[in-house]
């Protein structure tokens, strides 16, 4: 037996990727799977389980960001040079919709991606994952500090004084 058949050689190709979560979208076994999917990419699931608070933040940057136009997604699957990513909230543009509408998952990121942090994040893991949101095509990525009660955003040039995306946030962490 060709030992290459047991273990990955080398990371997935996007389309590999792309075809592993796709196919798991539809698999039935995994449709009440409790928290989120992410695929690294080795095409290993890395998975988080979110709290109801987490929840409840992901659903008020929705109705925030509806305000701008475009399309709010709530876990978008994005594919990154780390991995299939799947940011919490994310807003895109009306013409990346036109554009991107029917593809799971995004070949390319909104322009907008935001990752509500949990207690199982590192501060490693979310520089990675604001890096290779970016590198996908997202103009801003933000972290949302759930405890501390704070958002960061970065550009491709680091963290920003100031977000393009004016929003009132008034309340979010209420």
């Amino acid at each position: 037996m060709d030992d290459t058949t047991e273990i990955i050689e080398a990371p997935l190709s996007y389309e590999a990727l792309g075809t592993m979560y796709r196919s798991m979208c539809n698999d039935p076994l995994l449709a009440n799977v409790p928290g989120k999917i992410e695929l690294d990419r080795w095409g290993r699931m890395v998975m988080s389980p979110a709290s109801n608070y987490h929840g409840t933040l992901q659903g008020r940057l929705a109705q925030r960001l509806a305000q701008l136009g475009g399309e709010v997604i709530v876990e978008a699957s994005v594919l990154t040079p780390i991995g299939l990513l799947v940011p919490d909230v994310a807003w895109a543009s009306a013409e990346f919709i036109a554009a991107h509408r029917e593809e799971t998952p995004f070949g390319l990121a909104p322009d907008l991606c935001i990752e509500v942090t949990s207690p199982s994040n590192s501060r490693k893991e979310l520089t990675e994952q604001v890096d290779a949101l970016l590198a996908a095509g997202a103009l801003e990525v933000w972290i949302v500090y759930s405890r501390a009660q704070r958002i960061e955003a970065f550009g491709p040039a680091g963290l920003l004084a100031r977000s393009r995306f004016a929003l009132d946030l008034t309340g979010l962490f209420d």
